[in-house]
């Protein structure tokens, strides 16, 4: 197979490219989500940009594979445990769209995982043999690749470092049901939040007291400028994301960590604080273990998906 669909499904658009095995990516473009209890009629919509395309391509389906990342855990077994952002329950959603496609070699993954894969096979992880991958945006999300291989788990939920337990004494409740995850303090949203309590809680000056609304990238750049309870702030944030991603490498133990999502356009002053504090948490053997800002940004998505299929494709696993 020489061609394929990359797909990735998000809350507001679904972004799609045209994936050559050669060449890369071919062309991209996007389309709006629908959000509907029901998968069949996004579906629909997906596979009248790829029949479009065929058509305009002069390509045949019997030349292509398409990926699709689920903005949910996927089990071993393909089964999508349900999207919150779109409404969607379990669903076998690579078999639901192999009947609306005509298309046999569909394979679906969770959206992190995939992004993960996106960036070991064609971004910062080019040349790694393994990486653990974190997105900073309205959640934490997480992926590990190990030896060119998504690590799915048996219930899809393996590498979600965001909901690892990082304050047991927390009271608020996290989007998942938990409470003390990650996500609550070093998400865009987690990092407000924390912001806003460290705010309450001390009288030291500082520029931030001047905005009316705080955001992530509002913190960083205060940090960035010397802000005395900004650098507080996101030292804290910092300090959560190395020592769980410490805990992470106690346990997969991958060659690389990369760093995305839109938190992660403060920088290398992001990465080298996260850095920092990862050593300070982990065996003295560990400590230079590379850190690295993800390259592909909003494209990871389509990228691992078209790195799906070929590697599906090529090792003959048909698991969808």
């Amino acid at each position: 197979m020489e061609y394929c669909f990359g797909v990735d499904i998000g809350g507001t658009s679904i972004k799609m490219g045209l994936f050559s095995r050669k060449d890369g990516l071919l062309e991209k473009w996007e389309i709006p989500t629908r959000k509907e209890s029901d998968p069949t009629p996004l579906l629909q919509d997906i596979y009248q940009e790829i029949e479009k395309t065929l058509n305009e391509k002069g390509m045949g389906k019997e030349d292509i594979g398409v990926g699709l990342t689920a903005p949910g855990p996927v089990t071993e077994d393909g089964l999508l445990r349900g999207t919150v952002n779109i409404g969607w329950g379990d669903v076998f959603l690579g078999k639901e769209a192999e009947k609306i496609f005509g298309i046999s070699s569909v394979f679906v993954e969770n959206d992190a995982r995939v992004a993960a894969l996106g960036e070991f096979t064609f971004g910062a992880g080019e040349g790694v043999n393994s990486l653990l991958m974190l997105t900073l945006g309205t959640g934490v999300g997480g992926g590990v690749v190990l030896n060119g291989q998504i690590l799915t788990g048996k219930t899809g939920t393996a590498g979600e470092i965001g909901h690892t337990t990082i304050n047991p004494f927390e009271t608020m409740f996290c989007n998942c049901g938990k409470k003390g995850c990650l996500e609550q303090y070093a998400s865009a949203t987690g990092m407000v939040r924390v912001a806003e309590k460290f705010m309450k809680n001390t009288d030291k000056p500082s520029t931030l007291r001047s905005l009316d609304m705080i955001t992530a990238k509002d913190l960083w750049d205060r940090a960035k400028e010397g802000d005395e309870l900004a650098l507080d702030i996101t030292k804290y944030v910092s300090r959560l994301l190395g020592m769980a991603i410490a805990n992470a490498c106690y346990i997969v133990d991958p060659e690389m960590i990369v760093i995305g999502g839109g938190v992660s356009r403060a920088g290398e002053f992001l990465l080298n604080m996260v850095q920092k504090e990862y050593a300070q948490n982990i065996f003295a053997h560990c400590r230079d273990k590379k850190f690295a800002l993800a390259k592909l940004r909003n494209d990871a998505g389509i990228y691992g998906a078209a790195a799906m299929v070929f590697e599906k494709k090529q090792t003959g696993n048909n698991h969808n």
